[in-house]
């Protein structure tokens, strides 16, 4: 293609972009429980026994996991009539990664972290229908991701150790999901080049000239 100027300093523009083939928004809740006996490393580092953990309450956090946020376990077509015509979907088996941190507030509001090793890794699995044939990306934005203790359970201490053992703790997991499939592609528009807006100049300010006491001073 030869490069042409138009009208309106306005051009024939070629760029990369994601072209979305399917978009879906959904929600997502699921619940965590700890097998009986879990151990949790906390820090700052102190002494837990059952004294210091009376009263204590447990919350917690939860992020994608970063080195692996997704997999797509399998991508089968699938074929649906939509508004009287045959399409060919595809049904994506898909694997959520997640870390959950806990956090730890002591009776006389000390707050305590799961360290980075003790957070508990979690994952689930669902099926989503998209327009994703082979060679497309899945990708998965959460629009709200949080979790909440639902069942607190008890805790208990070692003396000897900064460990805590849980029993019974039940946590609840909330999710608002954007899943898109997309492509690499490349488009070509008519565009107009944007001009900079104008530079802010500082203004100097003028004179300001000390107050004087006419009062006291010059004598009349």
């Amino acid at each position: 293609m030869q490069f042409k100027n138009l009208n309106g300093g306005q051009e024939l523009i070629c760029i990369n972009v994601d072209k979305v083939y399917d978009w879906i928004v959904k929600e997502k809740s699921f619940d965590v429980s700890l097998p009986p006996g879990t151990t949790i490393t906390f820090t700052p580092s102190i002494t837990l026994d059952d004294a210091t953990l009376a009263g204590a309450t447990v919350t917690c956090e939860v992020n994608p996991d970063p080195t692996t946020p997704i997999e797509i376990l399998a991508r089968d077509d699938r074929q649906f009539i939509i508004n009287g015509t045959q399409v060919t979907l595809q049904q994506l088996n898909i694997r959520k990664n997640f870390i959950i941190t806990l956090i730890l507030t002591l009776a006389n509001g000390t707050v305590l972290t799961s360290v980075p090793s003790a957070a508990l890794m979690i994952s689930r699995c669902e099926q989503v229908t998209l327009c994703a044939p082979v060679g497309t990306d899945v990708e998965i934005t959460y629009t709200d991701l949080d979790c909440f203790v639902c069942t607190f359970g008890t805790l208990s201490g070692d003396p000897e150790s900064m460990l805590t053992f849980v029993d019974g703790l039940t946590i609840s997991v909330v999710t608002c999901q954007s899943i898109q499939s997309t492509f690499p592609v490349t488009v070509e528009f008519l565009a107009e080049f944007c001009e900079p807006r104008d530079d802010i100049q500082p203004e100097c300010p003028a004179p300001i000239r000390p107050l004087q006491c006419p009062v006291v001073f010059p004598s009349v």
